[in-house]
């Protein structure tokens, strides 16, 4: 498997001393290549790590599979013209993942391949239209139940950040956290230099353990609430997304068409409730305002 960081040296410069040359860690960036069957699907760039857990939370967000049972199993490729950093190269590179789906799941449609590079932060930018999300999720966000108290989900950032051990070392990594809304239990975290990808990865552990849809749970993102962010949530079955960060006009559109809770500014004791503030639960009163607003 690829490193996960890497030791560079750097010049450290402080006003009124003299420059240090001394060795830094980063977060290492390498290209992944997604095949289905053997044909190429998609290529992103990510920090090498929990690969096949990248692969089918990429899978579920692009609508081609919707639970555990549709994903069979998936290998690193290596060998000449495997791909990877260098065309040709005889090792494996571990930047070549080919996944077979379950019997009598459909191949993607041809469409979907991807023919170009995805950059760390452009995501899933083909699903340009809150109409394309709505044809193909499976679930429903809309009817879930759930609900959480607000004084469990302002713990959320602090026990997020409490858990990204790569982070501590590089400070280049975003991170994606799913949380049990009834008990404020952080049931998985992933780091990614592409804050898409540590999306992906959650809802990709949920794929190899059968849990989808990912229904009463919190996924908590470590930066600004996208639209894609908000779509992967939903094709997750997931009913409440929370962000440190803002979120965009497009995702708050696409939340509010879905059903999904969307909380940004999630800071210390507050936060922002953009859409379904029905289920955060902060008193009796506070919340049948919330509900009748």
């Amino acid at each position: 498997m690829g490193r996960i960081t890497a030791r560079r040296p750097v010049t450290r410069i402080t006003l009124g001393t003299q420059p240090v040359r001394r060795p830094d860690t980063l977060a290492v960036e390498e290209p992944l290549e997604i095949r289905v069957g053997g044909a190429s699907l998609a290529i992103t760039m990510r920090t090498p790590g929990n690969d096949v857990e990248l692969a089918g939370g990429f899978l579920v967000s692009e609508g081609v599979i919707a639970a555990g049972g549709q994903f069979h199993s998936a290998i690193h490729c290596g060998g000449p013209g495997a791909g990877g950093p260098i065309a040709g190269a005889a090792e494996n590179t571990y930047n070549v993942l080919d996944v077979t789906l379950a019997q009598g799941v459909a191949a993607p449609d041809p469409d979907l391949a991807r023919t170009f590079y995805t950059t760390s932060s452009c995501g899933l930018c083909g699903k340009a239209s809150i109409e394309a999300v709505q044809t193909v999720s499976s679930y429903d966000v809309a009817v879930d139940a759930v609900d959480v108290a607000a004084e469990v989900l302002v713990t959320f950032p602090d026990l997020l950040r409490a858990a990204q051990a790569v982070f501590d070392k590089t400070g280049g990594l975003h991170a994606a956290g799913l949380f049990d809304a009834a008990t404020g239990e952080l049931v998985v975290l992933r780091e990614d230099v592409g804050r898409h990808n540590a999306v992906d990865k959650v809802v990709g552990w949920g794929v190899l353990n059968d849990r989808l849809p990912l229904s009463g749970h919190v996924l908590m993102v470590s930066g600004r609430a996208s639209f894609e962010l908000v779509q992967k949530a939903v094709m997750a079955g997931i009913p409440i997304l929370a962000a440190v960060s803002a979120p965009s006009s497009l995702a708050v559109e696409l939340a509010a068409a879905q059903g999904l809770t969307l909380v940004g500014f999630l800071r210390g004791d507050s936060m922002n409730v953009y859409t379904r503030p029905d289920r955060i639960r902060v008193g009796a009163g506070d919340r049948a305002a919330l509900s009748a607003s």
